[in-house]
Formats: structure tokens, sequence, C-alpha cells
């Protein structure tokens, strides 16, 4: 099917379409957010605080409960209805394509010694750009397990549905990711971002007030997956640097737990040079989602824009999961008098990009960065402007 932009009502017209009428059980509907990372990329796996924001772009999963055991799968725009028992003993399967993610939760709640009562059947479609650097795979596994824990009534809290997403990817997917992306759609609240402590599992909100500001996502409509990407080799380095600063005596429980002076300090310990641009990154990314926050909250906008050209900047440079598509979208911003910052955002290697842009030069803005981008790279990216969305909710 062609792509459109779904809201609550198509979505339960086209679970009628697909399953049919029954009296005996309702449709209900789940909205599941994208996420912005505002600053503060890859160390979330480093015992670093992030600080992430929910936007207002859904996945919407509909569900409702079967007589008998059987589960079903289906989704709006990607081919495939897969069928699955709600007494098999969940496997990954590159076969299942979109339904690993759902098993993948499944098998976590199985885990949990939780049996389900009966089958039900789940038709799913996204406003969320694929493979876009914005998390759609994380708002799929929190959409799906919070429907599926509101539907049964089976009371588990909006943290350890983020935990068990997470869980999902490690264990089911092999995908060894933070907690971030899960965290912040499981638990966002409207018009706030998340200061998130990856190590303590403990976050604060923070009035997201942008003023005459927008943030602008721009997606290089590069498809990448985190899996295939070098995310885990990036994970392995982060490790040695750990290992070698402890070797030398430094009592540290993860590298973000450094101070920019202590590793001007200690760094010359590493002497391998790429691991050694991998753990500055993640020492001055750490300083620059602290000094992020408190401009925030002093409304110095221009502080915090000038933040995120230099988490770019050291994401290419010191981190290399940057890329001519992600650079040509952060350097084009950069030259547009309304923008004030830009760096990508997610695991890089493609996906997106966002800016912070006056609202009076949003169209300009667009129009600008998208010939430069098309001109240099050969094909048009993607762009909206967002705000900042709830977490996964019933709709």
């Amino acid at each position: 099917m062609e792509k459109f932009t779904v809201n609550a009502q198509i979505l339960k017209e086209k679970f009628v379409e697909q399953y049919g009428e029954d009296g005996d059980h309702p449709i209900r509907i789940f909205a599941s957010p994208a996420r912005i990372n505002i600053i503060g990329e890859h160390i979330d796996y480093n015992g670093g605080k992030v600080f992430p924001a929910a936007i207002d772009r859904y996945l919407y999963v509909a569900i409702r409960k079967r007589s008998d055991s059987k589960i079903i799968y289906n989704d709006l725009f990607f081919p495939g209805v897969y069928t699955f028992d709600i007494n098999d003993d969940f496997k990954f399967d590159k076969a299942n394509d979109y339904a690993n993610f759902l098993n993948g939760i499944l098998s976590c709640i199985k885990k949990r010694g939780i049996n389900l009562p009966c089958g039900f059947e789940v038709l799913i479609a996204s406003n969320v750009p694929s493979a876009g650097g914005i998390s759609s795979s994380s708002a799929l596994e929190c959409g799906f397990a919070w429907a599926v824990n509101q539907t049964f009534e089976l009371g588990i809290s909006r943290k350890d549905i983020a935990l068990m997403g997470q869980q999902s990817e490690h264990e089911f997917m092999n995908v060894n990711c933070g907690i971030m992306d899960q965290y912040i759609i499981a638990t966002a609240k409207k018009d706030t971002a998340e200061l998130l402590d990856c190590a303590k599992i403990e976050h604060e909100y923070v009035p997201l007030v942008l003023g005459d500001y927008h943030f602008i996502v721009m997606n290089t409509k590069k498809q990448r997956r985190l899996a295939d990407s070098k995310y885990n080799e990036r994970r392995s380095e982060c490790e040695q640097g750990l290992a070698l600063l402890r070797a030398a005596g430094h009592d540290i429980p993860d590298l973000c737990s450094m101070t920019p002076d202590q590793f001007e300090q200690w760094g010359s310990c590493i002497t391998d040079p790429v691991i050694y641009k991998r753990v500055r990154h993640c020492v001055t990314e750490m300083d620059r989602v602290i000094r992020s926050v408190q401009a925030l909250k002093a409304n110095k906008l221009q502080e915090l824009g000038q933040l995120l050209y230099a988490s770019h900047k050291s994401l290419k440079e010191d981190y290399e999961v940057s890329g001519i598509e992600l650079d040509t979208l952060v350097q084009a911003a950069s030259e547009e008098p309304g923008c004030i910052g830009a760096r990508m955002t997610g695991a890089g290697f493609g996906g997106c990009a966002i800016a912070l842009v006056h609202k009076d030069s949003i169209d300009t803005f667009i129009q600008n960065v998208q010939a430069k981008y098309t001109k240099t790279i050969g094909y048009a990216g993607a762009f909206f402007a967002c705000g900042a969305g709830e977490g996964v909710k019933e709709v």
C-alpha cells in the first residue's frame, strides 16, 4: 500500500476491513512516539546522561483479543501477515521481518513468568520514517509492549516497558543497544525533554521551552540498520578504552564519569589514537549534555545551538559515525540565517539530523537545505518541524 498519513480512526477502519467485526472484544489503539536526541550521542551505553525528547510523530498499534490462542500481525505499509500462537517458543527468524520486534517482546513477557490467556490480532501503521534514526524500531517495541500490557492488564510499569524493549534488542535481536530510545518513548511527557542518567536509569523532566524556535528533523533518506552498522564495533572500542584507564589505576565505573580535566590528565595511558578519540568523544559529549541542559533552563538558546554544532563535530571527527549525507545536512543548515544549531541525531551512518530554526525561517530553511542536499547527494531528503510529544498512550 502507498504510504499516507495515518491516524487512529483510519487505523480502526482498516482493522475492521482486515479482521472483520467482533462484538465480544473491543479494538484498542495505542500511539507510540518517535524521538529525537537533542544532545548526548553514543554515551548512553558508556554510563552517560543523554537529553532526548519524544516528538509528535507516532506509530499506531491496533489490538484486539481473540477467542482462541492465535496471534496475527499485520502492517498497513509493510508486506506480510505473520501468524503465531501464544504457546509458541518465540525465536528470532530473519524471515519474520518486523514480527521479530513483536515476538522479542512476547519472549520477554514469557521470561517474566506471564502467560497470556488468549491470542490477539494486531494492525500497525506508522508516520515515523523507518530506519531513519529517530527510533522507529523502539517505537514499535514500546508501542506493542504497552498495547499488550494494557489489553491484558499485566501491570508492567513504564520503566519496565523500556527495560523490556532493551532486553528484547539484546537477547532477541542481538543488538547491544543502550536504554535511551525505549526509555524516552515509554516515559515522555508533552512539552518536556528528559535528562536521563543511563547508569542509574533515572530521569529528570526539563521543560522544552524554545520560544520562537522549532526543531526540524532532516532525514537523509539513506537507509541504515543499527545491527548492520558499526555500532557494536564502537561499543567494543569504548570498552577497550575503559579497560586501559582502569589498568592504569584509574578506578572509574564508566567513561562518562570522567571530567574533561581528568581526561586531560589520564588520557596519555591510551596510546591507540583511534581508541583515544572514541574516549574523548564520550567525555566531551557528556560535558556538552550538562551544559546544554543548563543553557535551556537559563533560556540561552544560542548557547544550546553552539553545543549542537560542537556535538556534531565530535561525532564526525572523534567518533566517526557521521557520513557525507549527515555532514551535508548540518553544513547546509549552518549556512541558513534562521538556524542557530544542528547535529546528527541517533546512531549515525545515515538516518536523521536535527536543526534548531526560527519559526519565521522554517519554509526558507527547508527549501534551501533541500536544494543543497539534493545537489550534493543526488537525491532529496525529507524535512519536518516537530514539537515534544507524549510517551506511549492509548488513544
